[in-house]
């Protein structure tokens, strides 16, 4: 029998400034797979003569992992690493202690591993468990399928913590704050328990930890997981209303710590509730926490296909309301992630970055709600019937309107096809700073290029078998002669009235008489009607060559009916007398007053430093129960004002950061009213504090 102990010293400081993994608030020993590190291994006694040593690393609940399920790997030591392979060697030692330097495979499953020390003498082999550690993915390896060679690049996808996520409109782009927090205190386990609870684990847990050597599989894992609406204790439950009763109202959530951490707390629970953006800020957290370069990328003007024909079929009364026929749907913005890595499956020209969406939509490919990995060359090129849901990321960005009219008697009169709206300003934050960069030329051909419509056809004739020519027929514009465009005659804010032009345009040599039918209603961001607040009908009118209606939505008409996506959705129906028909559409997003936000010109470590706050009531009428929120440092600081007069009326506050407890909040004088109470609350995020980003217009 062989009598020895051993105990381990993982050198963790330096092994974790080489891997990239000293900002995980964590006591697990953690690295990046395919990469050399070091550590010592102490004994009760020198080494014997004839003693040869050999290590074992196993992953996986199995109570049975294997070499065949590589989820086991032994290896002696050997001269020299191989790179991309599990091996060992002895660097130096004593009569007590041995230093070793080892790496593992650069396709080696992610997770929670066990090493052990194995000590043959003759035919005795003893075995020694020496310590856990946790596996990584690794963009800096070469060998890794998600390696990523620029390092400004892996700075921003892999470690930054903080965010930006595009909202609004393509014509009014509204950037918010996101705090990722992955490596804030106990995420990396909530993140890796996360496998564990996916129905892929539960049902062939071997298996499942096997293939979590390759990004694709983990990427599917974690979009079907962050989302919980199919009953697979998925973190977040998803709400698109107005009403969420006592839950958290998901424009609420500027982070995924908070999210995470209740979800762990509720027994893995869903939280309630998420939104697209919500989603994607999550998913972003785990799958940087694991490993996997990732950024979130906002599609503007975004369709949602539910019977998978690549084209949207939106249906409207003879007044121009939207009716609430079929599933298609299109929202003003929908996001998701784009994640880095190779694909093996499909050839490398569809690596790089690969779309994956954790919000709940359509099944893919018969299984729970959730998307992707999509190549983002494969949805350029049209190649829907790639691997996975390929198709309805085609369709987000590219598919075609086709707009309906439903007469009294049910019958449906096609109005149009829109070939050009879908797929607008596709945007992602910048590499180093917040600056918006478009992305929309790695997901299309230039709208409405010859290129682009070839594509849309090939698209449709791989999904559906048709010919060349019923793919053409299927776009053809109803009435090209007739023309119209709503246009805003100064920017839309909250709180003043809102002023439009409707621009119609003859474009035939004969005159021609039309009646509009205008109607304006409260909207959520997906579009969804909540509330008709104006409707008209201007009938008889001589339509000449170009002829302008200006159209004025008073504050006191839509100011009750608004939701927190402040967004209202203007329609007009033109019936032309000899049964021709035109259908304009424009969504618009009221733009709120930024919070100015003054820093000091320096601002030292370790020192306390005032940040000056202030904010304007847009509205035309005071506004009371105010509450101003900052994260800053880890902390939710609430300031609550009695009242906020209308117009203009503004409310200066001031936050501050020391060396020595939280950070405060305090207000000076100002038109606001009485001193407020500054508390405290439980963070819903990590620390930061956003500037606005200017929008384009």
């Amino acid at each position: 029998c062989i009598k020895i102990r051993v105990w381990i010293n993982w050198q963790v400081p330096s092994n974790s400034e080489a891997h990239h993994t000293g900002c995980f608030v964590t006591k697990e020993f953690c690295i990046r797979r395919g990469q050399q590190f070091n550590f010592t291994l102490y004994f009760n006694r020198p080494p014997q003569e004839g003693e040869s040593l050999a290590f074992v690393a196993e992953t996986g609940n199995s109570p049975r992992p294997s070499e065949a399920q590589h989820t086991r790997c032994g290896f002696a030591l050997s001269n020299a690493l191989v790179g991309g392979a599990w091996g060992a060697v002895q660097t130096s030692g004593n009569a007590n202690s041995i230093n070793f330097s080892m790496c593992s495979s650069s396709r080696a499953a992610i997770g929670h591993y066990k090493l052990s020390l194995q000590v043959t003498c003759g035919n005795q082999v003893a075995t020694r468990f020496l310590a856990k550690f946790i596996l990584l993915f690794n963009p800096w390896c070469s060998g890794d399928l998600v390696f990523m060679a620029n390092e400004a690049e892996r700075q921003e996808y892999v470690l930054n913590e903080n965010g930006i996520i595009f909202v609004g409109n393509a014509n009014y782009i509204e950037a918010r704050g996101w705090y990722y927090g992955q490596f804030q205190e106990n995420i990396l386990n909530i993140c890796l328990h996360l496998l564990n609870l996916s129905l892929y684990h539960r049902q062939d847990p071997a298996g499942d930890a096997s293939r979590r050597s390759d990004p694709r599989y983990v990427g599917r894992v974690i979009s079907a997981m962050v989302n919980g609406n199919d009953g697979d204790n998925g973190v977040l439950e998803g709400k698109w209303s107005e009403d969420f009763a006592h839950h958290e109202n998901p424009s609420r959530w500027d982070g995924s710590v908070a999210i995470l951490r209740k979800w762990a707390q509720g027994n893995y629970s869903p939280v309630q509730y998420g939104q697209c953006w919500v989603f994607a800020g999550v998913a972003g957290t785990v799958l940087r926490c694991l490993g996997i370069p990732t950024r979130l990328v906002t599609n503007f003007n975004s369709a949602h296909d539910s019977n998978s024909n690549l084209s949207i079929d939106k249906y409207y009364d003879p007044a121009g309301r939207s009716l609430k026929m079929g599933q298609d749907s299109v929202w003003d913005y929908h996001v998701w992630n784009e994640s880095w890595f190779v694909r093996r499956d499909l050839g490398n020209p569809y690596s790089g970055w690969q779309v994956i969406d954790a919000t709940p939509q359509e099944r893919s490919q018969g299984q729970s709600r959730w998307c992707g990995p999509a190549s983002v060359l494969a949805v350029k090129q049209g190649d829907v019937r790639l691997n996975y849901d390929t198709a309805f990321v085609f369709t987000e960005v590219n598919a075609d309107i086709n707009r309906w009219v439903v007469q009294s008697d049910g019958k449906r009169v096609k109005a149009y096809c829109d070939t050009s709206s879908i797929g607008r300003a596709l945007s992602t934050k910048a590499v180093g700073s917040n600056q918006r960069v478009d992305v929309t030329n790695d997901y299309k051909c230039p709208e409405g290029s010859t290129e682009e419509r070839s594509i849309y056809r090939k698209a449709c004739m791989e999904l559906s078998g048709s010919s060349l020519s019923e793919a053409a027929a299927s776009e053809l514009i109803t009435h090209p002669e007739l023309f119209g465009k709503f246009k805003l005659t100064q920017p839309p804010v909250l709180g003043k009235d809102v002023n439009l032009i409707l621009s119609l345009c003859n474009l035939s040599t004969s005159p021609k008489t039309v009646t509009v039918n205008l109607s304006v209603s409260s909207v959520l961001y997906t579009r969804r009607a909540v509330k008709e607040i104006l409707k008209e009908a201007l009938t008889g009118l001589p339509w000449l060559p170009e002829k302008y209606l200006p159209l004025r939505i008073p504050y006191g008409h839509y100011g009750n009916s608004l939701t927190d996506d402040k967004k209202l959705l203007v329609t007009a129906l033109c019936d032309e007398a000899e049964g021709m028909k035109l259908l304009v559409e424009k969504a618009i997003t009221l733009e709120s007053p930024n919070l100015s936000i003054v820093v000091p010109p320096k601002v030292f470590v370790n020192t306390p430093a005032t940040l000056e706050i202030s904010y304007a009531n847009p509205l035309p009428e005071p506004v009371e129960d105010c509450v101003l929120l900052v994260t800053l440092m880890g902390q939710a600081i609430k300031i609550k004002y009695v009242d906020l007069g209308g117009w203009g009326s503004s409310c200066p506050a001031r936050a501050k950061g020391g060396t020595s407890g939280p950070p405060t909040l305090e207000r000076w004088a100002g038109d606001c009213g009485t001193e407020p109470n500054a508390t405290l609350s439980t963070p819903p995020s990590g620390s930061q504090l956003m500037w606005p980003w200017a929008p384009s217009r």
